[in-house]
C-alpha cells in the first residue's frame, strides 16, 4: 500500500498572491464597465464618441443612443427630432438673394473699371476688342474674389450663413453641428466649381441626399441647416 506525503496547504503569501490577482481583476472589469457606459460608438464606423453626443465625430452618422435633450413621452415613445435640412428649392432662392446683392457690389465697380481701362486703351490706341478682353478678365477675376470673400467669410462667422440663407433661416455647420472655419468655408465654395462641371447635377442631388447634402457639401463635410 503506497504512502502519500502529508498535504501542502497554500501558505498565506499564496493565499495574498491570489487575492491580488482577484481584486484586480474586479477593479479592471468595473473600470470597463464604466468606461463602457461613459461613452457611444458609432455603428457605421465603430468611432467612440462622448456620452453626449449626437452626430459622430469621423462620419457624421447620427448615433444611436438618445439625446439627453430629449425625453419620452407620456407612453414611453422618444419623439421624433425636428433637425431640418435645407433642399434644393430654397438653397436657390437664397442663391438668387446673394446673386443680386453681390451684384449690387460688382456692377459699380466693373462700370468704373469699364471708364479707367477704356481711357488708358485710347490713350494708348489699344483696340476695342483688347480693351473689352483686358475689362472681361479683370471683372471675372474681381466676381470671383468678391463671391469668394462673401461665401467664406459670412458662413465662417458667428452668423454661419450668407444673407440669402439668413433670410430664409438656413446656417452651414459642419457633420456635428458646429461653426465651420474660414478654411473649410473656403473648400466648400471652390468645391461648387466641382459640382456646377457635370451639368449642375452636384447642385441637384441636394433634393436626393438624405441630409439634404450637395455634392460640394460632402467634399468639405458640411451641412445646411434649417431653424
Amino acid at each position: 500500500m503506497a504512502l502519500h506525503g502529508p498535504v501542502q496547504r497554500p501558505t498565506n503569501a499564496a493565499r495574498g498572491s491570489r487575492y491580488s490577482r482577484f481584486t484586480a481583476s474586479i477593479r479592471a472589469a468595473i473600470f470597463t464597465r464604466i468606461m463602457t457606459e461613459a461613452c457611444l460608438f458609432c455603428s457605421k464606423c465603430g468611432a467612440q464618441n462622448a456620452a453626449g453626443a449626437q452626430f459622430c465625430r469621423r462620419c457624421g452618422a447620427l448615433l444611436g443612443g438618445v439625446p439627453q435633450a430629449i425625453t419620452t413621452g407620456p407612453l414611453g415613445v422618444i419623439p421624433a427630432t425636428s433637425e431640418r435640412y435645407g433642399g434644393f428649392w430654397i438653397r436657390f432662392v437664397a442663391f438668387m438673394i446673394d446673386l443680386i446683392l453681390k451684384g449690387i457690389i460688382v456692377l459699380p465697380v466693373s462700370l468704373f473699371m469699364f471708364l479707367i481701362i477704356g481711357a488708358a486703351g485710347r490713350a494708348v490706341s489699344m483696340p476695342f476688342v483688347g480693351v473689352r478682353l483686358v475689362i472681361l478678365i479683370i471683372r471675372g477675376v474681381f466676381s470671383a474674389l468678391v463671391s469668394w470673400i462673401y461665401e467664406a467669410a459670412l458662413e465662417s462667422s458667428p452668423y454661419q450663413a450668407t444673407l440669402g440663407k439668413m433670410a430664409l433661416g438656413m446656417k452651414v455647420t459642419d457633420l456635428a453641428g458646429n461653426r465651420i472655419s474660414f478654411a473649410r468655408a473656403t473648400g466648400r465654395h471652390f468645391a461648387k466649381y466641382v459640382s456646377g462641371m457635370i451639368f449642375f447635377i452636384g447642385y441637384i442631388i441636394a433634393g436626393l441626399t438624405e441630409r439634404k447634402q450637395a455634392l460640394h457639401d460632402m467634399i468639405a463635410g458640411t451641412l445646411v441647416r434649417r431653424s
